[in-house]
């Protein structure tokens, strides 16, 4: 893949995922997300701020930044060369709404989400419908065994990385897939506080207002 190809697609996926979803939803109900909870522009905290109905509506916005990219940068590339395009712009997606150009120039710091929504939308390209539907069936057993939404989170993705790594490997396919691993890394990074919370009992609870 030439240079300027990948160049093009980092820039494009970037941009992409730091769209500000979030923040700019808060901006219509007036307020601020970044001061709001834990403080991110992910769902989650969308949701505890204004109500479910809203933080699912991030979920889905911030889930097609991922799943654009992903098309875009398979449109870019050459056909040999889609799916190594397709996981670059993967990763790339998730950093920028991880750490947001936007969100950075909006609050003079360097902010964003917790990048498990956009991952979420780079699945579809990735994985089968049964291993979404098999997630989505673990997710909510989780949320409603714990009410720790970012336990079924962090559950969710780990699942689903190990899955396009290990059907990469069995069938053989592009070594880059294994790059996709970018992604838990940085979203279970993103979530430290919450895992330590978890762990300590203190996360807050699917349903409780920030």
């Amino acid at each position: 893949m030439a240079q300027q190809t990948v160049l093009t697609i980092l820039v494009i996926s970037y941009l992409l995922g730091s769209f500000p979803t979030a923040y700019l939803l808060g901006l219509l109900h007036g307020i601020n997300i970044f001061e709001i909870g834990s403080g991110n522009m992910g769902a989650n905290n969308a949701a505890r701020a204004l109500g479910v109905k809203w933080g699912m509506f991030v979920w889905l916005i911030d889930g097609l930044k991922g799943l654009l990219a992903m098309l875009i940068a398979r449109h870019l590339a050459p056909g040999d060369q889609s799916s190594a395009a397709m996981i670059v712009s993967a990763v790339a997606a998730v950093f920028g709404h991880n750490w947001s150009i936007f969100a950075t120039l909006v609050t003079g710091r360097v902010r964003g989400g917790k990048g498990a929504a956009t991952a979420s939308g780079t699945w579809i390209l990735l994985v089968s419908p049964f291993v979404i539907a098999g997630v989505l069936m673990i997710w909510a057993a989780i949320v409603a065994a714990t009410r720790y939404m970012s336990l079924a989170v962090l559950t969710s993705v780990a699942i689903v990385s190990i899955a396009v790594v290990i059907t990469a490997l069995v069938e053989d396919a592009d070594p880059i897939y294994v790059v996709y691993v970018l992604v838990p890394i940085m979203v279970f990074y993103r979530h430290r506080t919450n895992i330590r919370a978890i762990i300590a009992g203190t996360e807050r609870r699917f349903g409780d207002r920030a």
